[in-house]
């Protein structure tokens, strides 16, 4: 009974591997199914305007650009996390050093937005010289956020 089960499993899972196609987006933007069987077709039959591909890649530009209002005050960290991180210099000071060692600026161009903390661990998030730029620290290790972790 078991290898009944066992073999029907297999049988089952190996089917829905077989009919699976790939899905891929074409130069002007319509979206094609790529089948096993060396075959496709299209799922967007209409192409989409030039202008809203336009559009598309401006407002992913605008994403990382951080704009401010001219009365931002930055947020108030808490004094007792950053009294103990002050030990192994990994206060918002050297963070913030870091921050403008690594967008060549200076630290008065670093503004941070916000941000969560605990005594091993915080997410930083900065405006650098006018782009958003996220920084972790774990302990006294600091790191900018990449888009994997």
């Amino acid at each position: 009974m078991k290898l009944y089960f066992l073999f029907i499993c297999f049988l089952i899972t190996s089917l829905s591997f077989a009919q699976k196609g790939e899905i891929i987006k074409t130069e002007d933007g319509r979206r094609v199914l790529l089948k096993a069987d060396y075959t496709w077709k299209y799922i967007d039959m209409e192409t989409p305007n030039a202008t809203s591909i336009i559009e598309e890649k401006t407002e992913s530009i605008d994403e990382n650009t951080c704009q401010l209002d001219a009365n931002f005050e930055e947020p108030k960290l808490d004094s007792k996390i950053q009294g103990k991180l002050k030990r192994g210099h990994s206060t918002m000071e050297y963070v913030k050093k870091k921050v403008a060692k690594d967008n060549n600026c200076t630290v008065d161009d670093v503004l941070l937005m916000s941000f969560s903390e605990q005594l091993k661990k915080g997410v930083y998030h900065f405006c650098a010289n006018g782009t958003k730029v996220t920084y972790k620290r774990l302990g006294n290790m600091i790191i900018k956020a990449s888009s994997l972790f």
